[in-house]
């Protein structure tokens, strides 16, 4: 089963594969070793069971989903209440970034409304909360859709955020569309 919108794939499927390759760049061993991962965009949670199931994560995996109605689907469909140390929590992902006093090991950022990408993921006061939620030596793995030159020069603009204090890798054309970042914040 996946978890399909009108015109792309939210959970499962070609997005499962997508973010499992981003999570391969990161790498596993090293994944397994962080006690804190918050995943933006949840969906059906294919990437909670990837970390959960197939790279072994143990730590505190904290997903946050917009809609409850994508959450009850997760959960009735692809048992993601099952996964124990699972928390998912119905907010939106700009208000939840600005609440929470946590700190992140790993954040996925994989947001999106059909093929549309809300405008506030590459504004600059967004791009300071993240880096600020997460800890030294610590990933943001991003998952951007690229279909126009528009969207190509919006991801240049979003690389040249990040100073030396982060190393910074794009993963073009990861099944055609989509577009992977990895970030590692330094210090």
């Amino acid at each position: 089963m996946v978890l399909d919108s009108r015109n792309t794939n939210y959970s499962y499927g070609s997005l499962q594969r997508i973010l499992r390759k981003g999570l391969q760049y990161i790498g596993f061993e090293r994944i397994r070793g962080f006690k804190n991962v918050l995943v933006l965009g949840v969906a059906a949670g294919s990437v909670i069971k990837t970390l959960a199931e197939e790279i072994k994560f143990t730590g505190k995996i904290t997903g946050v989903e917009i809609d409850p109605a994508v959450v009850e689907i997760a959960n009735k469909y692809f048992g993601l209440n099952r996964i124990s140390n699972c928390e998912i929590i119905v907010d939106d992902a700009f208000e939840f970034v600005l609440k929470t006093k946590e700190k992140y090991d790993l954040i996925i950022i994989d947001i999106f409304r059909d093929t549309e990408m809300p405008n506030f993921l590459f504004e600059e006061f967004w791009i300071n909360r993240i880096n600020f939620l997460l800890t030294v030596n610590g990933f943001i793995l991003f998952n951007t859709m690229v279909l126009t030159k528009q969207h190509q020069e919006r991801n240049m603009r979003y690389r040249s955020c990040f100073h030396s204090e982060y190393s910074v890798r794009m993963y073009p054309k990861v099944e055609d569309h989509n577009e992977l970042f990895t970030i590692k914040k330094l210090k």
